[in-house]
């Protein structure tokens, strides 16, 4: 069976909603697979079930690396429940890691303690996106990378189609390098440079726009980590900012009061299908083994779906398509 390790003590609400989400994996999952706990026992023990315990070890550790540290910091402190849990994956006791802790921390002893695949110079955080279709695209770099060269952005493109072509099952996923017009002479140098490098694979379709993201023209959005860090986070402000105007707009019209209620289902849909705890959490692409990085504000749900997506990531050949088609395409 495989075995995740998760960090129990990085989240913003403490280890509950970690076991919670973890436990609700473990009960919906069809194959089981082992969970090694890293995290302060006295406080989450009494959540776990007797009859999952046989799936469940726990790893002792009170330091919690805080969200306002500086990244750089997390190499001096080995005794940190992020530090131990990469290194369980380093050891081969687990093959995969879930965290909701310092996105930074965690990124940067993944890169430096598990290695980077071959041909791969930068990994990238990849989140994925809902489209008007129901559908999903991949965006990355989301945050790992705020500085980037074009050679890093072809590696991203290159990443991105396999993920998506592996672990969500698309046949052959469309590449789009995102720019502020469709032309392969707008954008940045970088970004012309980039097109030039993408145009080798043959699923690379030339630039998009923001608006390409969700309307489902394209399945990998390739943009840089500072780009893609404010698309995320204005995109999650923008979803919250809707859920909220309707909500205010429905109290104000009894008319609207009533079509509502009979429109509940179809809110119901609409609020999961931009949920990011639906997606689960971003996978860090391009270093050895599997790690998934979770919102610091992920609930149950969003933990269960994180435990899914390393399952699924770890059933995939990803990391060796990867490692050929950067061989194939540079």
């Amino acid at each position: 069976m495989h075995t995740i390790a998760v960090d129990v003590m990085g989240g913003d609400f403490g280890p509950i909603p970690i076991i919670e989400g973890v436990i609700l994996a473990l009960k919906k999952s069809k194959e089981k697979f082992n969970v090694i706990l890293v995290g302060k026992s006295i406080d989450f023990s009494h959540k776990i079930p007797k009859k999952f315990q046989k799936y469940i070890e726990i790893v002792e550790c009170n330091d919690v690396f805080s969200m306002s540290e500086s990244a750089t910091n997390v190499l001096k402190r080995k005794e940190s429940t992020i530090y131990k849990t990469v290194e369980l994956v380093r050891d081969k006791k687990a093959q995969a890691l879930v965290s909701a802790g310092h996105s930074g921390a965690t990124m940067s002893l993944s890169t430096l303690r598990l290695g980077r695949l071959d041909g791969v110079t930068r990994p990238a955080i990849a989140t994925l996106m809902p489209t008007a279709t129901g559908g999903r695209s991949l965006v990355l770099d989301v945050g790992a990378n705020v500085d980037c060269k074009s050679e890093h952005l072809f590696e991203f493109g290159i990443m991105g189609y396999a993920y998506v072509k592996d672990v969500l099952g698309v046949e052959s996923p469309r590449i789009g390098l995102l720019s502020n017009g469709e032309e392969k002479s707008k954008g940045t140098e970088i970004t012309k440079e980039a097109h030039e490098l993408l145009t080798v694979h043959p699923s690379f379709i030339g630039n998009v726009e923001g608006g390409d993201i969700f309307n489902d023209s394209v399945d990998v959005v390739v943009c840089d980590g500072f780009v893609g860090n404010i698309l995320l986070k204005t995109s999650e402000g923008v979803a919250s900012s809707i859920s909220k105007l309707i909500k205010l707009n429905i109290k104000r019209s009894p008319t609207a009061l009533t079509g509502a209620l009979l429109m509940r289902r179809v809110f119901k849909l609409l609020k999961k299908q931009i949920d990011y705890a639906e997606y689960g959490g971003a996978p860090l692409l391009g270093v050895n083994n599997c790690t998934i990085i979770c919102h610091g504000k992920s609930n149950k749900i969003a933990i269960k779906n994180a435990m899914y997506q390393a399952i699924s990531f770890l059933e995939s050949d990803i990391s060796e398509d990867i490692e050929k088609s950067l061989a194939k395409y540079r």
